[in-house]
């Protein structure tokens, strides 16, 4: 349940127009609905600001279905990472709004505003072609928390004018997130020319040193920049989620600054 959601139900009690046990209706399944396989949180976007998520590794199409089914009827914006095309068609016999992302791996389902159009916004930047589908997991996790992204892919230290033509774009945002495989060098450079935070996310591409990641994680975490904080290997989620904070507060601060000045 949003906060939104919750306040209107509460000035509805308060009014009369709505009953207590059409309330406690409801609120039946807060904080969270067990369904025997799984606790469905559908009290998170109260606390944290954004619905449960479904992880799909690990959980067949039923357990998804029911989970992501469950999580659509709160009204809320859905999204199952990692999923296949085979779980999305089986998705849409109960969602049929939802879409599939197909290089995130990702079905998402937007019941909520679309992201923010105007400034602030999170640049997203992938050194190679290759680290696009983490990229994209970013991008589907940041925009389905409502916040605006600037994709900016294939920019890697190989080819280090590709990227220098983006400055001013870079310098615009409220954050940046940084996707890079191989040697994971491109972190590095990204914090030397912007002024905003770099989320840095090692991909598992690369020959054999890279070592599944290893390699661009121990990299990102020894980068000499200070602005630069990493996750863990592969995590565009995690990016996409900390990017989207961050943004969010960077928006709070200037509608705050636009409403004093009119």
């Amino acid at each position: 349940m949003k906060i939104e959601s919750l306040r209107k139900l509460l000035k509805q009690v308060q009014a009369g127009s709505t009953g207590i046990e059409d309330a406690l209706q409801q609120l039946r399944h807060l904080p969270f609905e067990a369904s025997g396989f799984a606790h469905i949180d559908h009290h998170r976007a109260l606390r944290c600001g954004m619905p449960e998520v479904i992880y799909g590794p690990g959980k067949n199409t039923e357990q998804i279905v029911h989970i992501f089914d469950r999580l659509a009827q709160q009204g809320q914006n859905v999204l199952a990472t990692r999923t296949s095309e085979d779980v999305f068609q089986a998705v849409l016999q109960k969602c049929p709004q939802a879409r599939y992302e197909k290089r995130a791996r990702a079905i998402v389902l937007y019941q909520e505003e679309k992201p923010i159009a105007d400034h602030p916004y999170i640049a997203l930047v992938s050194a190679g072609t290759s680290d696009i589908p983490v990229a994209e997991e970013a991008r589907v996790t940041a925009e389905i928390m409502r916040q605006k992204v600037e994709p900016i892919y294939d920019v890697g230290v190989a080819g280090l004018h590709r990227l220098l033509q983006h400055c001013e774009k870079l310098q615009k945002a409220s954050t940046v997130i940084v996707v890079a495989g191989m040697e994971g060098a491109l972190a590095s450079v990204m914090g030397g020319l912007v002024a905003v935070p770099v989320v840095a996310v090692p991909t598992s591409v690369g020959y054999g040193a890279n070592l599944k990641g290893i390699a661009p994680l121990l990299t990102m975490l020894n980068s000499c920049t200070a602005g630069v904080s990493t996750v863990n290997i592969d995590n565009g989620f995690a990016a996409g989620c900390i990017a989207a904070m961050i943004n969010r507060q960077t928006g709070m601060k200037e509608l705050g600054a636009l409403w004093q000045k009119e």
